[in-house]
């Protein structure tokens, strides 16, 4: 029985960057043999044990065989008789493909270390196209590696544009889909991710709504504004930021995209402060009011750094800022009892009314204030 690191943590390693996981093929055993030792079988589809103190996946060396279709139309192999080799053609990219024993030397039989030296996503074998999930995976590691030089293989981004066009993609499950892109959205550089698609023809049918509106370059330099402030949901709602209100939501219903991401994504374009004439008081007051925004902060928290991502000036941004924070002060108990003090005594609807006309009151007296 022999054990070897594969996967991301080899490359991980050899590029300088931290390893977060380790997953281990483990070549010429069977499962009992595993669990004789104390490891733990977790896999449904195929043999994957957990070690007994690291927790660490150990899965036992296997082929794949396309059988259906889409990512899940696969007969799988486990016996003592696959070779490494046996499991790392079955990889995606030959980056992913390099093995390394305990005593650290590498097994590198797909020139995995020669594409990490020229910075080059490269398929593996052509069995790459036999999972069309590979195409997402690849975008989404271009964006993830983007700003480490890697570019993907023009022979890679040709096969990629082939699975696009064979209609494979939409034999995909929508969380699947998601859970890839959600996972570029966390990266450096997000807008690669798309930027991959446009170019193998990838878009639909997943993402038709972004085929004729998504501007890259403008969206690179909106992610740039937001720096390091760039998050998930903030990447996502910029790249979705050209759709009508229509599209965004037959986009999120396909993706079975969750709240999180929509919510702040629909606030965005429920506000769109490029179309109004001035930014003052009155506007602010309204665009809170339209995203629930006094009952939800930390929507507006992330509408500030979106609206810096799409060229709202600082000062501005600020004077919202500051008179919301002043307006964020007044509260329903505080106006009814002044209104006490005045002899009038408001109930029902007249006590929202009244709180509004305060608030946005606040906000006047802050905005002129701070000019």
């Amino acid at each position: 029985m022999e054990v070897y690191l594969v996967g991301g943590a080899v490359r991980d390693q050899l590029l300088g960057k931290t390893v977060h996981e380790r997953d281990y093929v483990v070549v010429g055993a069977r499962p009992e043999e595993m669990l004789a030792q104390g490891y733990r079988q977790v896999g449904k589809d195929f043999p994957v044990f957990l070690h007994p103190q690291t927790g660490e996946e150990y899965a036992l060396a296997r082929t794949e065989r396309k059988s259906g279709q889409g990512y899940t139309g696969f007969t799988v192999y486990a016996a003592p008789d696959v070779t490494l080799e046996d499991d790392l053609i079955r990889r995606d990219l030959t980056i992913n493909a390099i093995a390394q024993k305990a005593d650290g030397q590498l097994i590198d039989p797909f020139g995995g270390l020669s594409d990490l030296n020229n910075r080059k996503l490269r398929h593996v074998s052509p069995a790459f196209a036999e999972d069309p999930l590979r195409i997402l995976r690849v975008a989404r590691f271009a964006a993830r590696f983007a700003d480490d030089g890697f570019t993907v293989a023009d022979d890679t981004l040709a096969l990629m544009r082939q699975i696009s066009l064979s209609g494979e993609l939409q034999t995909l499950a929508a969380e699947r889909v998601w859970r890839e892109t959600e996972k570029a959205m966390a990266t450096i550089t997000p807008y690669v991710f798309w930027q991959i698609l446009q170019s193998c023809q990838a878009l639909e049918p997943w993402y038709s709504e972004l085929k004729s509106s998504i501007d890259i370059e403008k969206l690179k330099v909106q992610m740039e504004n937001i720096g390091a402030k760039l998050n998930s949901t903030n990447a996502w709602a910029l790249s979705c930021y050209s759709l009508s209100m229509t599209e965004l939501s037959q986009l999120h219903e396909r993706l079975k995209v969750p709240n999180s991401y929509t919510d702040i994504a629909v606030a965005a374009r429920k506000v769109n402060w490029q179309q109004s004439q001035q930014i003052d008081a009155s506007w602010a007051f309204h665009a809170i009011g339209k995203v629930d925004g006094w009952r939800r902060p930390n929507i507006v928290q992330e509408l500030f750094i979106l609206w810096h991502a799409l060229g709202m000036t600082q000062a501005d941004i600020e004077r919202i800022q500051l008179a919301y924070t002043q307006a964020q002060q007044v509260k329903a108990g505080n106006v009814i009892e002044a209104a006490k003090h005045r002899g009038r005594e408001l109930k029902g609807p007249a006590i929202g009314a009244a709180v509004s006309a305060e608030r946005l009151a606040a906000m006047r007296h802050s905005w002129h204030s701070s000019k």
